[in-house]
């Protein structure tokens, strides 16, 4: 069954792609919930319409991304966090702890753009920030120890 998202989906695509999906999750999920539509003939001509006069538009937002980008890679991340014995955390660090740090160096971007692998041990790790469907960016952070 093909699809015409109208939102991004998780680990499918993101929005006005065209996409093959088995029918019962097309039928029973993503066109119920809104997220997509059947990509008849006249459908995917408004969207190649839509997609041509959004591609002015779209050249400025890659270009703002890529700012972005460039201001997010100039950073330098500390995080500090609880440590019990050796260099173990209490807890973990995710993606929401790299929100929250980028947000006090004056960058906001949501935590579901960022995507990290659970850390629980002290030392440098990588993040990478999608910013747009076409530019993402490797954050280097590093965990520290929080001082008492």
């Amino acid at each position: 069954m093909e699809l015409i998202l109208k939102q991004d989906v998780e680990n499918l695509g993101f929005k006005d792609d065209v996409v093959t999906v088995k029918n019962g999750y097309g039928r029973n999920f993503l066109i119920p919930q809104g997220q997509a539509i059947l990509a008849t003939v006249s459908a995917k001509k408004v969207l190649a319409e839509n997609l041509k006069q959004r591609a002015f538009k779209e050249k400025k937002i890659v270009d703002d991304a890529n700012k972005a980008a460039e201001a997010i890679k100039a950073l330098e991340i500390k995080i500090p966090a609880k440590v019990g014995t050796g260099d173990k955390l209490f807890g973990s660090v995710n993606n929401i702890d790299v929100a929250a740090a980028l947000e006090k160096e004056g960058q906001d971007i949501d935590k579901k753009f960022i995507t990290v692998t659970t850390v629980k041990r002290l030392g440098k790790y990588t993040a990478v920030i999608r910013l747009h469907r076409e530019v993402s960016v490797d954050l280097e952070f590093e965990v520290i120890a929080q001082a008492n």
